[in-house]
């Protein structure tokens, strides 16, 4: 009889993973083999308190048992038509989905990069049915330091030269103006102009929070040039800032939503372009797609989702945790945080260089029992899932000031 296989060390999983898998992340030297709510566990038996929530996909934690239960019901029923054919829960995603939204249309997608791309195409079709601008002309002004995905249409107006070095040529059709700049905003629109595509929060760029007025500053200028606003809640959106949409925070309506991430309760990808009938109306048979958009194992999950959001109680924790998040950074502040940037339970905390780069900070945080992630230089990014406790997050946080006071 043959002995079982033994089972390989983080170490040696890591090492494995070298020839084989293409260097397109850099992870922290943890190897995840099993989670429940806040916590995950290592191959060796090791516990981390997830403070970063998948950016932002795990807003209800790991293995949310309502969510865990619509997936196993769903597994035994039917997972894919494509949309070759109806399904029986599409409708109800759907429907769900706009009423949570204040939205009247769905176009159900997968990835975020997908939600994007959506609505790139989205917008320049109406440019050119419904506002009348000549073929090929139609612009779309964004924001410098923004995170839409990756995809090279994508990637063709990033300002991080990381993300862009090395693909193009790039796609055309875009102006780039500094975030929360409205008289930047104001000068780039013209009668070309198709959307104005912003994340209501720069998430990868550091949890960049805007002045107070420039989300409803946006929405007037596009409404007053006849264009789109598209906000990219991929992040930003379900829960994380305490609110449903980021966007609520200035009781603004976008023309489109773009969602993703948290709407597959970390289960399977689920994303959606969200809009005004107007807007998405003018998508016919053929002209967008997608096989695995809206399949009956998503729309199942991202019903539970939505089920979870529609009783507010995600959004309260996030707001009362996102007061203890910021008053516990606020006491590290001079005690090697040097800023922060926070909205809910999410902040890019900037650390004093002269104590390490964010990546570093990572590294012991991981050494310490926290799991976390950089961004640019010394920031590093916390966003655990809603489900946190007080008590969970206030040890994180004195995990931190420990970490930084060495």
């Amino acid at each position: 009889m043959t002995a079982p296989a033994r089972a390989r060390t983080s170490d040696e999983l890591i090492r494995a993973e070298e020839p084989v898998l293409a260097h397109n992340y850099h992870p922290l030297p943890v190897v995840v083999a099993h989670a429940e709510g806040a916590w995950v566990e290592d191959v060796e038996g090791r516990r981390y308190l997830d403070m970063l929530a998948g950016y932002s996909a795990l807003n209800f934690g790991h293995r949310h048992p309502a969510l865990i239960e619509a997936a196993h019901r769903q597994l035994d029923r039917l997972t894919l038509t494509s949309r070759a054919f109806h399904n029986d829960k599409l409708a109800g995603f759907a429907e769900r989905l706009a009423r949570l939204t204040g939205q009247d249309m769905v176009l159900p997608m997968n990835t975020g990069a997908e939600a994007v791309e959506s609505g790139i195409k989205v917008a320049r079709k109406w440019a050119y049915e419904v506002k009348g601008v000549p073929a090929d002309r139609a612009t779309i002004v964004v924001a410098a330091d923004n995170f839409h995905g990756r995809t090279t249409t994508i990637v063709s107006f990033s300002t991080d030269e990381t993300a862009r070095s090395g693909f193009g040529p790039f796609t055309p059709g875009f102006r780039i103006v500094p975030y929360n700049d409205l008289a930047a905003l104001e000068a780039a629109i013209d009668e070309t102009t198709a959307a104005v595509l912003i994340e209501p929060v720069q998430g990868e760029a550091g949890v960049i929070v805007p002045d107070d007025g420039y989300l409803s500053g946006v929405r007037e200028l596009t409404r007053r040039a006849g264009c789109l606003f598209v906000a990219d809640e991929i992040q930003s959106g379900l829960g994380r800032t305490g609110r449903t949409l980021a966007v609520e925070h200035e009781n603004v309506v976008p023309d489109v939503v773009l969602l993703g991430k948290a709407l597959g309760g970390g289960i399977v990808p689920v994303s959606a372009a969200v809009g005004s009938r107007e807007v998405l109306g003018v998508l016919r048979p053929g002209e967008h797609g997608s096989t695995f958009g809206g399949n009956p194992l998503a729309a199942a999950v991202g019903t539970a989702v939505v089920e979870l959001l529609e009783t507010g109680e995600f959004q309260r924790r996030a707001a009362e945790l996102g007061a203890v998040l910021r008053e516990g950074l606020t006491d590290l502040v001079g005690r090697g945080v040097v800023g922060f940037r926070s909205r809910g339970l999410w902040a890019g905390v900037d650390v004093d260089p002269a104590i390490g780069t964010g990546r570093e900070i990572s590294e012991r945080l991981m050494r310490e029992g926290i799991l976390a992630k950089d961004t640019h230089g010394s920031t590093i990014r916390l966003a655990p899932p809603l489900t946190i406790t007080e008590t969970e997050l206030r040890s994180a946080l004195g995990t931190l000031a420990k970490v930084l006071a060495v």
